[in-house]
C-alpha cells in the first residue's frame, strides 16, 4: 500500500468517525459574568465542562490502522491528553480563586433579622415608646429594647474581618393589636399600632484589625391612643459605628496572612503543576522508550526464530539421510519451541507498552475503537551520542538546586508556614477591642391635641412635621448619642495558645530539617544519576561486543556444521548465546535512554531538554506540529 492510498484512507477514517470523540480543546477556566456591575457580583461565572475527548492531532497520526509516533509527538499527545495532566491542569485556576476568596477576608454578623424588626420599637415613639422611656410597661407585647449605640463585640482576635462591603436592608410591616391591662396612658383598652420599620446597613472590616458600621432605621407608627400626641409619627436614626482590635488580632501582617499564604499558594500550584508535566513527560518517553526497544527486540526474536527454523530443516534432510541421529532431530525442535516462546513474550511485553502509552495519551484509551485497533509504530530509533559531555558533578548539584521544582516548593512551603504562624503567635496575646458608636436620632409626626378634662395638651412645635423634620433633626445631631468603651479579656494560663504556638514551630522545625535532608539528597541523586549513566553506557559497549562476539561464533558454527564438523547442539548452543546477546543489547540501550530521562529529571531540565512549553502545557494545545514524515516506513 503506497503513501497516497494511506492518506486516503486515513481521511476517511477521520470524516466518519464520531465526532464526539474529537473536541477542540476550549478553555478550562471559569468565565465571569458580563452584566452591569450592580447585580454582576450576584451571577455565578461559567465553569466548562470538563474536556473528555482526544484533540484531533492523534487521529490525524493514524494512518492506516497505525498510530505513527516520533517521541516529540508522544509528548505533544500527552500534553494534550493525558488524565492526570488534565487534572493537574485545574489546581493552579483553584488558586487563583483561593486567592480571590482570602481578600474577600472573614465573615461579620449580620444586622438584626426581620422579626425582630417588625418587633422593635423607637424610644419616645407611640404609647409603647413613651411607655419604655419612662421605664415602664403597658399590655403584652414582644418588642424587644436595643443597645445603645447597638454596639456588639463578635468575632474578635487574629480572625480577619470581612473586606467586602456588605450592605443589608430590612423592611417589616405590622399590624399589633395589643390589650392594655392599664389604660391610663393610652386611654384605650385596646391598643392597635400599624408599623413600619425601615432598616439598612453598610459594613466593612479592614486589615488593621477594625470594622465599621454604618446603620439607618426609620420607624412609622399609627395608632388609635388619644393620648399619642403624634400621629402618625416617623422615627428616624443614623448610627456610625467602629470596633478595633488592639492586641490579639492587631495589625495587617495578621488579618492579611491568608492573603499572602494565598499568593505564595499560587506558586506552589504552578511549581506543582510544572512538576507534573515533567512527572508525565519522563513516564511517556520510558514508555516509548520501552516499546521502542520491544520492537527491536521482537526482530531479533524474529530472526533468531527463522535461524532455528532453518536448522530444524537442514538436521532433518541429514537426519533423513542418516548422517545425524534421531535424538538432534528432537533438539532443533525443542529450539524452535524455545525460540517460538521468546517471540510471543517479546510481543506481549510490546503489547503491554503499547497499551501503557495509548492510556498515557489518550483521556479515553482503548474506550476509542480506532484508538483500540491501532498499533502504534515508533519512528526514532533508539540510539547513544558518542560521548555524553556531561559537565562536573559540582555543577550538575548547582543546576539541580536552581532547578528542581521539588525543592522550590519545600522552601515555599516553609515561607508560608512562617506567615501562617504569625495567628498563632498572634494568639497568645490577650483580647482587647475598643469601640466607639455614635447615634443621631429624630423624631417628627401630625400633630394631635389631647384633653384631660379642661387641660389641653399640644406636642412641641419642633417635633410636628413630616419625615424630612425628621431628617433634618438627625443630620443637625439634635439629640446624639455617643457611645464609647473597651472590652479586655485574659485566659489565665494560657496553656492552648502556648501549646498550639510550640506545635507549630515544631512542625516548622521538623520541615526545615526535611528541607535540608532533601538537599543532601538531592546531591545524591545527582551523583546517582550519572553513576547510572556511566554505567548504562559501558553496560551497552559490552553487550555490543558481545552481541557482535556471538554473531561471528554462530557464523562459524553454522559453517562448520553445514561441512559436517558440528553438530546441531553446538549450533543451538550458539543461537540462544546470540540471542541472549541481543536482548542484553536491546535492553542496555533502553537502559541508557532511560537513565538520560532520569537524569535530565534529577536535573530539573527535562523541558528544555524536550523542547517543552510551560504555556502550551497550561492550555492543552501544543502550537508546533506534527514532524510525522510524508513517508512512511513499512510496518513489521
Amino acid at each position: 500500500m503506497n503513501t497516497s492510498t494511506r492518506r486516503w484512507i486515513a481521511a476517511g477514517l477521520c470524516y466518519i468517525w464520531p465526532v464526539s470523540l474529537v473536541v477542540a480543546q476550549d478553555a478550562i477556566e471559569p468565565v465571569r459574568p458580563s452584566a452591569p456591575i450592580l447585580w454582576r457580583p450576584y451571577l455565578a461565572p461559567d465553569v466548562p465542562q470538563a474536556r473528555l475527548g482526544n484533540s484531533s492531532r492523534l487521529h490525524d497520526l493514524i494512518r492506516a490502522g497505525n498510530l505513527y509516533l516520533t517521541a516529540q509527538d508522544a509528548i505533544a499527545l500527552a500534553l494534550e491528553n493525558n488524565v492526570d495532566l488534565e487534572v493537574s491542569r485545574y489546581n493552579p485556576i483553584r488558586a487563583e480563586w483561593n486567592l480571590e476568596r482570602a481578600k474577600a477576608g472573614g465573615a461579620l454578623p449580620g444586622v438584626p433579622s426581620g422579626s425582630t424588626q417588625a418587633a422593635s420599637v423607637a424610644s419616645g415613639q407611640g404609647v409603647l415608646g413613651a411607655q419604655q422611656a419612662a421605664g415602664v410597661s403597658g399590655g403584652s407585647t414582644t418588642a424587644t429594647t436595643r443597645s445603645a449605640g447597638n454596639a456588639s463585640i463578635t468575632q474578635i482576635g487574629p480572625v480577619t474581618q470581612t473586606l467586602d462591603p456588605t450592605f443589608q436592608e430590612a423592611t417589616t410591616f405590622s399590624h399589633q393589636s395589643l390589650p392594655q391591662q392599664n389604660s391610663v396612658s393610652s386611654l384605650t383598652n385596646v391598643l392597635i399600632r400599624n408599623q413600619r420599620a425601615y432598616s439598612g446597613s453598610l459594613q466593612e472590616g479592614f486589615l488593621i484589625g477594625g470594622a465599621g458600621v454604618v446603620t439607618y432605621n426609620n420607624h412609622y407608627l399609627n395608632e388609635n391612643a388619644p393620648t399619642d400626641l403624634l400621629n402618625p409619627s416617623s422615627a428616624p436614626t443614623l448610627s456610625v459605628q467602629y470596633q478595633q482590635n488592639f492586641l490579639q488580632g492587631f495589625g495587617v501582617a495578621v488579618n492579611g496572612r491568608n492573603i499572602t499564604v494565598s499568593k505564595m499558594n499560587l506558586q506552589i500550584s504552578d511549581l506543582n503543576f510544572r512538576t507534573q508535566v515533567i512527572t508525565t513527560v519522563v513516564t511517556v518517553l520510558n514508555t516509548y522508550n520501552s516499546l521502542a526497544a520491544d520492537l527491536e527486540d521482537i526482530a531479533a526474536k524474529k530472526s533468531a526464530l527463522d535461524a532455528a527454523q532453518k536448522l530444524f530443516s537442514d538436521t532433518k534432510k541429514q537426519v533423513d539421510i542418516g548422517t545425524l541421529a534421531e535424538i538432534e532431530l528432537t533438539r532443533a525442535e525443542s529450539q524452535v519451541a524455545t525460540s517460538e516462546q521468546n517471540l510471543v513474550n517479546s510481543q506481549t511485553s510490546q503489547a503491554q507498552h503499547e497499551l501503557q502509552l495509548k492510556n498515557l495519551i489518550s483521556r479515553n484509551g482503548i474506550q476509542d475503537p480506532e484508538l483500540a485497533a491501532a498499533r502504534i509504530v515508533p519512528l526514532d530509533h533508539m540510539t547513544i551520542p558518542p560521548t555524553d559531555d556531561l559537565p562536573p558533578i559540582p555543577d550538575l548539584v548547582t543546576k539541580a538546586l536552581t532547578n528542581r521544582n521539588d525543592l522550590a516548593v519545600e522552601k515555599a512551603n516553609i515561607a508560608a508556614s512562617e506567615v501562617s504562624n504569625l495567628g498563632t503567635k498572634n494568639g497568645l496575646l490577650p483580647t482587647l477591642v475598643g469601640f466607639a458608636a455614635t447615634t443621631q436620632s429624630g423624631l417628627s409626626g401630625t400633630a394631635k391635641a389631647v384633653r384631660f378634662g379642661n387641660f389641653v395638651e399640644t406636642p412641641d412645635p419642633y417635633f410636628v412635621g413630616g419625615i424630612g423634620d425628621a431628617l433634618g433633626q438627625v443630620f443637625r445631631r439634635n439629640f446624639p448619642t455617643n457611645v464609647g468603651g473597651e472590652f479586655f479579656s485574659a485566659t489565665l494560663r494560657n496553656r492552648q495558645a502556648q501549646s498550639d504556638y510550640g506545635i507549630d514551630q515544631l512542625q516548622l522545625r521538623q520541615t526545615q530539617l526535611t528541607n535540608q535532608k532533601d538537599l543532601k539528597q538531592a546531591q545524591v541523586d545527582v551523583l546517582n544519576a550519572v553513576i547510572a549513566l556511566r554505567q548504562a553506557r559501558a553496560r551497552y559497549d559490552a553487550a555490543v561486543k558481545n552481541r557482535v562476539l556471538g554473531q561471528q561464533l554462530l557464523d562459524a558454527e553454522q559453517k562448520k556444521f553445514a561441512l559436517g564438523a558440528s553438530t546441531p547442539y553446538n549450533v543451538i548452543q550458539q543461537q540462544r548465546d546470540l540471542v541472549a546477546a541481543q536482548s542484553s543489547e536491546v535492553t542496555a540501550l533502553a537502559t541508557y535512554r532511560n537513565a538520560r530521562v532520569s537524569l535530565d529529571q534529577t536535573l530539573g531540565t527535562t523541558l528544555e531538554a524536550n523542547q517543552i512549553s510551560i504555556g502550551d502545557a497550561r492550555t492543552g494545545k501544543v502550537t508546533h506540529t506534527s514532524s510525522l514524515p510524508a513517508q512512511l516506513p513499512a510496518q513489521p
